[in-house]
């Protein structure tokens, strides 16, 4: 089949909803099927097709505000392909994509649901109303809605729908290369443990929880047994690093910043254990709890809807309350003070990444889904 992804964000921009269009396209690839990327040019971007058959098409919009952005012209764009995958939120794209599907009824449309929206600008509330108002239709007018969690969807913004529409979704894991991502071959006792964290660290993603974790970590500041390594950037990083002085652990935390893709695999392989205190449901899954695991971490993780449903409590990490500075404290102190555990747990987290989430039986599992459509 001919397939459209559209997504609000897609690498280089570093951030889950962009990941996963190229995860799915990447699966796509696999089953023989044409596919195409139309994604807001927010700037100039060099690179374009990629090596495996994908093609980009990066559209300038009319209007744009953060990740979401006016593109009139999809309604055009999109009129000679079998099936149209709308990455969901998408302020902007989703109503032009309601208006296609109404226009091009015998086009299939999948809507994947990759999180509620929180913590919009007043600004930005008043232009997301269009995409609000129109969000029950779009959901019924698409043939399938795909979903990492569907723990996640019970308790988001559209439980309302799946409750009656149950038969329309079909939960759709992230998977991970267990071969890119793996554990060392020996690991030895880390007398100082590595804590590690990855994610944007812009507006957008305020709700990883970092400051949560800065200020947790503050408190055993005299502790000398563990650093903490962040992986990412954006315009909150300078905050962070001022929280850091701030509360007297700047030379305890390292921010690596943007961390090629090449060098990832072997930054997760050095850390002790993974940490990811998420605050609110703009968290749904978190990839990177996948690529932690394939690489024998031990996880720390909130207990949110989507992300609970990633591993298992008490065998591959432990949950948190979110936003909760001293339960989170708790959790990395019983990490710090139990090497045998988290030798237990790192053989646990490597064994469901290749039992659950290994890329080829998510892959088969995924293209099952399309065929559904064909």
């Amino acid at each position: 089949m001919k397939i459209a992804h559209v997504v609000c964000v897609f690498p280089p921009y570093r951030g889950g909803i962009g990941k996963s269009a190229l995860d799915f396209s990447e699966m796509m690839i696999t089953d023989g099927h044409d596919i195409t990327i139309f994604t807001p040019l927010y700037k100039k971007i060099e690179e374009e097709d990629l090596d495996i058959g994908i093609k980009i098409k990066r559209i300038k919009p009319v209007f744009k505000l953060g990740n979401g952005a006016f593109i009139p012209s999809l309604l055009w764009s999109l009129s000679s392909f079998d099936l149209v995958y709308l990455h969901y939120p998408f302020f902007g794209g989703s109503e032009i994509l309601w208006l296609f599907k109404l226009l091009n009824k015998k086009t299939k449309l999948i809507v994947h649901y990759h999180m509620d929206i929180l913590g919009l600008s007043p600004f930005a509330r008043l232009l997301s109303i269009p995409s609000r108002l129109i969000e029950k239709s779009l959901l019924k007018k698409a043939d399938l809605i795909t979903a990492a969690s569907l723990d996640y969807v019970e308790n988001s913004d559209i439980a309302y729908f799946y409750k009656d529409n149950k038969e329309k979704f079909r939960q759709t894991y992230f998977g991970v290369d267990t071969e890119k991502f793996h554990p060392l071959d020996q690991k030895e006792k880390q007398v100082i443990k590595k804590i590690l964290f990855v994610g944007g660290l812009d507006k957008a993603h305020y709700f990883k929880g970092l400051s949560v974790l800065i200020d947790s970590l503050s408190k055993i500041k005299d502790r000398d047994d563990w650093v903490l390594e962040i992986v990412g950037k954006g315009d909150l990083q300078q905050k962070f690093i001022e929280d850091c002085i701030e509360k007297g652990i700047e030379e305890k935390v390292k921010f690596l910043g943007s961390v090629s893709n090449e060098e990832l695999p072997r930054v997760y392989r050095e850390a002790s254990f993974f940490v990811l205190p998420s605050v609110n449901k703009g968290e749904a899954f978190g990839i990177v709890l996948l690529e932690a695991m394939a690489s024998g971490l031990p996880l720390i993780a909130s207990n949110l809807a989507g992300v609970r449903s990633v591993f298992v409590e008490g065998e591959q990490g432990l949950r948190v309350k979110p936003g909760d500075v001293d339960d989170l404290l708790e959790k990395v102190k019983v990490f710090l003070d139990n090497d045998d555990l988290l030798f237990k747990m790192a053989q646990k987290s490597r064994q469901i990444a290749l039992e659950k989430y290994q890329n080829k039986k998510i892959t088969d599992r995924f293209n099952n889904i399309i065929k559904e459509l064909s």
